[in-house]
């Protein structure tokens, strides 16, 4: 009896959970591939406004594969990259508040797409120890329902998962409001402490190299208050 009730719970879970996180990866690499267009577009948008200034200063997309993308905009760059698996969120999420999701526990499983903003220039000059940040998620759900997690402005209410399905017009929103804050996030000089002391092979590194370890932030630690709470 034990045997085949076992047997019963593993063809269950494979018939619903397994293939609802197949047609999850599917949705989120539809997605993933709209984003890829979004970015294309805006590459050529934003070029043709830009005709007459400084030629740095351009859009440049690049598709860096089935799972990675990159739109460099003057002197940051923004990574778009797609996880190949399915999440569920932890029970303190508040996503758990949404009906949406206590109707049909399915519906929280999504893939994630993530937006990590870098220095254009820790790539140029291959400076392998530059730090990069998340500043934005957008999970995808079986339905395409969507909602964003990010920075301050990146992020959009929870309340919207369930009701928002994800189009063309709301990724572009999405990027354009990534753009927005990765020029608005200044690089900051690092502290004088952290900086202070090198070694002769860091020296070298540094001028051989230009591997100084450079971020927008380095030294100092994002608050949790960086990151968009519901009640924002």
């Amino acid at each position: 009896m034990d045997n085949i009730d076992t047997k019963e719970k593993i063809k269950q879970l494979l018939t619903e959970k397994a293939v609802v996180k197949q047609q999850i990866y599917d949705n989120t690499l539809e997605v993933f591939n709209l984003i890829k267009e979004v970015l294309k577009e805006i590459e050529i948008d934003y070029n043709s406004q830009l005709r007459g200034v400084d030629k740095r200063v351009r859009l440049v997309y690049t598709d860096r594969g089935k799972y990675e993308a990159e739109l460099k905009v003057a002197s940051d760059l923004l990574i778009f990259s797609m996880h190949s698996n399915v999440f569920e969120f932890d029970r303190d999420h508040n996503i758990w508040k949404l009906s949406y999701v206590k109707d049909n526990v399915l519906n929280s499983y999504c893939g994630i797409i993530n937006i990590y903003n870098f220095l254009a220039d820790s790539f140029k000059y291959n400076r392998l120890e530059d730090l990069g940040y998340l500043i934005g998620r957008i999970f995808v759900n079986r339905e395409f329902h969507y909602f964003v997690e990010g920075k301050r402005q990146m992020g959009f209410l929870y309340n919207n998962f369930g009701t928002a399905l994800i189009d063309k017009q709301s990724l572009r929103r999405i990027i354009e409001t990534a753009i927005t804050y990765a020029l608005e996030f200044d690089l900051l000089v690092p502290p004088y402490d952290v900086v202070k002391i090198a070694s002769v092979v860091q020296l070298n590194t540094k001028i051989e190299n230009a591997k100084l370890q450079t971020g927008k932030r380095l030294g100092f630690r994002f608050n949790s208050d960086d990151v968009l709470e519901e009640n924002n």
